[in-house]
């Protein structure tokens, strides 16, 4: 026998086998014996899994369970007329309703979740922290200050004086400067905060395109240290809808600290010409009215006529 010839056989499909198919009701006794009564329902197909194994498919009526199928499998041995079973499970089918797709916890973890209580890990490679100052770098008590100190006074050929600072003098500047921690935030920690702030309390809200003043002029605002302090504060106006709140610099409310002394929007001024008066001329002047002499009436005038 050739190797394509051995593939050929190996790629074929399994034949439906006869007795196996034909046990239609073994198969759906063992179904209604794993199953509820009443709940097994029509045949729907049988299908072949290898030589003299077939599963047969029975549709399911469970509330809750649309599309789904029992199935049942039996089989029989090599030269053997007695159908034996298998196994019995219930399948979704091609149109089954199924739950959505597991998705883990740290992905479906949303702001406001963690309630008193809770824990939430952060991983090892959480892009949003970074190493930060921990103390396993401090000098050794008999040690430099610094490689590179000594190395240049050797070159200058200087008298080098070692003094190594006390471990506890660094440990106290360190906490002192916030820095005596395992992790802190990344570049791209302090962006994806700086986008979700400006987000909820940015100058793009309709609260702050309806303020008076943007919050970087009022009395309320907290400043913070680190880089995002230059564009972002807290809000101490227990008034305001962002009272406790890390707030854009460009985000303002009506609870301005100067919105009762901050200057109306001007009016503008009056009209020069005054185009809803009249003003009342004669068609003759007066005698008394100027130097110009009276016209004579043109009733009284002689026309030279005879």
């Amino acid at each position: 026998m050739s190797a394509a010839t051995t593939r050929s056989r190996a790629r074929r499909a399994p034949a439906l086998d006869r007795l196996c198919a034909e046990a239609v009701d073994l198969a759906r006794e063992a179904a209604e014996e794993a199953a509820a009564p009443g709940v097994v329902g029509e045949y729907v197909e049988a299908v072949p899994e290898g030589d003299r194994v077939v599963t047969h498919f029975f549709e399911c009526a469970e509330p809750g369970y649309r599309g789904w199928r029992w199935a049942v499998t039996v089989a029989r041995a090599s030269r053997a007329k007695n159908v034996t079973l298998d196994e019995t499970v219930l399948l979704p089918g091609p149109d089954a309703l199924l739950a959505p797709e597991w998705v883990p916890w740290s992905e479906r973890l949303r702001p406001g979740d963690l309630g008193p209580g809770d824990l939430l890990p952060t991983e090892a490679d959480d892009l949003r922290l970074e190493p930060a100052y921990t103390g396993e770098d401090e000098p050794l008590p008999d040690s430099a200050v610094s490689e590179e100190m000594t190395e240049r006074a050797d070159a200058e050929d200087a008298e080098f004086v070692v003094s190594t600072p006390s471990r506890g003098a660094i440990a106290a500047v360190a906490e002192e400067l916030g820095m005596r921690r395992a992790r802190v935030l990344s570049r791209y920690g302090r962006n994806v905060a700086a986008d979700r702030w400006d987000e909820a309390f940015g100058a793009k809200t309709p609260m702050a395109q309806a303020a008076p003043a943007s919050c970087v002029s009022c009395g309320f605002l907290m400043a913070i240290g680190g880089s995002l302090g230059q564009a972002f504060g807290v809000c101490a106006n227990e008034f305001s809808p962002a009272d406790g709140r890390v707030v854009s610099l460009d985000y303002g409310c009506g609870g301005h600290s100067e919105a009762a002394v901050m200057p109306k929007t001007p009016r503008p001024a009056g009209p020069v010409l005054d185009s809803m008066a009249t003003d009342e001329f004669p068609l003759h002047p007066t005698p008394s009215a100027g130097s110009v002499p009276a016209a004579a009436d043109p009733a009284s005038e002689d026309l030279g006529h005879s």
